[in-house]
């Protein structure tokens, strides 16, 4: 089936695959070809896509993903492939998160907090996403 997985600013990636699973905001996702057609609302987490017996992995943050049973077309607010996460500048960003939420807790801003919270997944998130491109 065809993935095309784009950002507001670039392609990430546009290609045939046998399978993918996305971070659906409502539990992750398997997607076959031939699979029912659906809109699904995405949330910040990791992604991978399969092409024979090698798999690719991804960073998506938000955004929304149309399935039809030979397209898959991914729509995402942020998303990175593993080998272009730069991992000192997601490490940098985890640690500002990390003292944005201590910050915020002392405050009790919960507007602050939801954000300081989301920033700090984040980051996690590319870090666990950057270690695929590690193992490799």
């Amino acid at each position: 089936m065809r993935l095309e997985f784009v950002t507001p600013e670039r392609l990430i990636a546009h290609e045939e695959v046998d399978e993918l699973q996305l971070p659906g905001e409502e539990g992750s996702l398997g997607v076959l070809p031939g699979h029912t057609p659906m809109l699904v609302a995405l949330k910040v987490g990791e992604m991978w896509y399969r092409k024979g017996s090698e798999k690719f992995f991804g960073y998506v943050g938000f955004g929304f993903a149309e399935i039809l049973p030979d397209r898959v077309t991914i729509l995402a607010r942020i998303a990175e492939k593993a080998d272009d996460i730069d991992l000192q500048r997601a490490e940098a960003a985890k640690r500002r998160a990390e003292e944005q939420l201590a910050e915020v807790k002392r405050s009790g801003n919960e507007a602050d907090y939801e954000r300081a919270r989301l920033a700090l997944l984040r980051a996690i998130t590319r870090l666990q996403v950057s270690q695929h491109a590690r193992r490799r």
